[in-house]
């Protein structure tokens, strides 16, 4: 033990030699643990909960771009507006849809969809009067119901359909010629008088979709839209009866 000479006199002090690591461990550093983090896959519960709100969202996104599209036609619109009106950032517009083309473009599709819908349901083993007496109610109520899908139908449409042609040539065509086949049926089995299939299809759409494309022209000239309950059955009747009358067998 040391002794050392200090103000009180001699001491002895007590000093631990130092504590050396053993050769092995020296100059080797000790890394540290590493932590993995696992990720948990999301639940069929919360993805079908996302996929809703996705769906959802895109829907809310078509709706706005209808209306704003019905308005004032693709080249008088921007995404900007369609953003604004949906309640949406534009970022978030263009997740869905890359493109004002594209948004367009689907929308176009969707109401393309609905417009041929009730022509699905008119068949060969129905009487004609029956199906295309349905046929133009079911047209009527589109107009009053979607006057928006109709006024854009028409508004391509009579810009030459740049963006829909192959719709045209192909959904719309196969099935207004499925159609034409089944009136051609009810004229070669009699129940119809000897008339031009196409011609009819055109006049049914003419007559019914001008309540929707014309709706401000009808309004101004009658005061009334088909969204009176009175006025559309008096639409209703008068078409029936001007166009089933007209089609029906010709009697000696």
């Amino acid at each position: 033990m040391p002794a050392h000479f200090g103000i009180t006199g001699w001491m002895c002090v007590n000093k631990k030699p130092p504590v050396t690591e053993p050769a092995s461990k020296r100059g080797r550093k000790v890394k540290p643990e590493t932590v993995v983090k696992t990720t948990r896959e999301p639940s069929a519960t919360s993805l079908k909960r996302r996929m809703r709100l996705m769906e959802g969202k895109r829907t809310l996104i078509l709706d706005a771009a209808l209306e704003i599209f019905s308005r004032y036609g693709v080249h008088g619109s921007s995404l900007d507006q369609v953003a604004s009106l949906a309640d949406v950032s534009k970022t978030n517009l263009l997740y869905y849809f890359s493109s004002k083309d594209d948004l367009y473009l689907n929308v176009l599709r969707q109401l393309l969809e609905v417009w041929l819908s009730p022509l699905v349901h008119f068949t060969a083993d129905k009487e004609p009067v029956q199906a295309i007496g349905a046929y133009i109610k079911a047209k009527l109520e589109m107009s009053r119901d979607h006057p928006a899908e109709s006024r854009l139908f028409c508004m391509e449409v009579m810009q030459g359909a740049p963006l829909i042609q192959g719709e045209l040539q192909h959904p719309l065509r196969d099935t207004v010629q499925a159609k034409v086949a089944v009136i051609q049926h009810w004229i070669d089995s009699g129940q119809l008088a000897p008339i031009n299939p196409h011609h009819l299809i055109f006049t049914l759409w003419a007559t019914t979709q001008h309540y929707a494309d014309f709706r401000t022209q009808v309004e101004a000239v009658t005061g009334k839209t088909l969204d009176d309950p009175v006025f559309f059955e008096e639409v209703l009747a008068s078409l029936r009866s001007m166009i089933l009358d007209g089609i029906l067998p010709r009697t000696a």
